[in-house]
C-alpha cells in the first residue's frame, strides 16, 4: 500500500507509511485476521484437568427436569440405595479410535471436542442442581471418558479397565460385560449413586440401550444377583 502526500515534508510522509503498514500489519487484504500464531497443534486438555474457576454454570432453567417421569427418576435417584448411572462419554466426534491408538497417549485417541467439554460440565451442573449425592466416580481408562469424569468434577476420578471399550476387539465384551453385572450387584446396598463413565458399546451390552453422547442410563440390583434398567436420562 503507498501513501503519496502532497504539499508536505518528506519526513511526514515517511511517519504516516510507517504508521499505516504497523496498523494494517494485522489484517489480510480480505479483511481477516491475519495468524502469528504457531501452526503447531494446541494441546488436548488433559484428562485430570479441572474446568477453570471462572467458567460459568449453566443457568438453572435450562437444567430443569423436560417431563414428570424425568423428574420421578431424579426422585429415586435422590431418596434410592444401589443406584448406577452409566454415562456416555460426552461428545467426541468420530468413530472408534484412529490407527496407532496408544491407551496412555491422548494425541493417539478420539478426544472430546469443545462441545463435548462443555457438554460434560453441564452434566455435572446437572447432578448438583437435582441435589444427587455420588459415592463414587469410575471412569473407561480412554481420554475421552477421563476427560468427562473430571470436568463434571463430582469426585475423584478412579479409572477402572472394565470400562474400557472393547469396541475393537468383542472378544472382551462377554467377559467385561459380566465383571460390570458383577460389580452393580456389589453395589446393592451402597448409599448414594455411582457414576461410571464409559462408552457406548458396553453400556448397550449390559442394558440393552444405546444412548448418545452425554447420556446416562440408570440401573440397579434388584433382586439377589438380577439387575434392572431403571431408566435413560439424556440432557440434550
Amino acid at each position: 500500500m503507498q501513501i503519496s502526500i502532497r504539499f508536505f515534508s518528506t519526513a511526514i510522509a515517511l511517519s504516516l507509511a510507517s504508521l499505516c503498514l504497523a496498523s494494517c500489519a494485522g489484517s489480510s487484504s480480505d479483511g481477516s485476521q491475519a495468524s502469528t500464531a504457531s501452526t503447531a497443534s494446541t494441546p488436548a486438555i488433559a484428562p485430570t484437568q479441572q474446568p477453570p474457576a471462572s467458567s460459568p454454570s449453566v443457568p438453572l432453567a435450562e437444567l430443569a427436569p423436560k417431563s414428570s417421569a424425568e423428574a420421578a427418576l431424579w426422585a429415586e435417584l435422590r431418596q434410592g440405595t444401589g443406584y448406577v448411572m452409566l454415562f456416555r462419554h460426552a461428545l467426541a466426534p468420530g468413530t472408534g479410535d484412529p490407527a496407532g491408538f496408544q491407551l496412555g497417549d491422548c494425541s493417539t485417541q478420539r478426544n472430546l471436542s469443545a462441545v463435548g467439554q462443555q457438554q460434560a460440565v453441564r452434566l455435572g451442573e446437572l447432578l448438583r442442581q437435582q441435589n444427587i449425592t455420588v459415592s463414587r466416580v469410575l471412569s473407561s481408562q480412554w481420554c475421552r471418558c477421563l476427560e468427562t469424569a473430571e470436568l463434571m468434577n463430582l469426585g475423584e476420578v478412579e479409572p477402572l479397565p472394565i470400562l474400557n471399550s472393547f469396541f475393537q476387539d468383542r472378544s472382551r465384551e462377554s467377559a467385561q460385560t459380566e465383571q460390570l453385572r458383577q460389580l452393580i450387584l456389589e453395589n446393592q446396598d451402597s448409599a448414594g449413586v455411582t457414576v461410571m463413565v464409559t462408552h457406548q458399546v458396553n453400556i448397550t451390552a449390559i442394558s440393552g440401550m444405546v444412548p448418545q453422547s452425554g447420556a446416562a442410563v440408570v440401573m440397579r440390583a434388584a433382586t439377589p444377583g438380577q439387575i434392572e434398567f431403571v431408566g435413560e436420562l439424556d440432557p440434550g
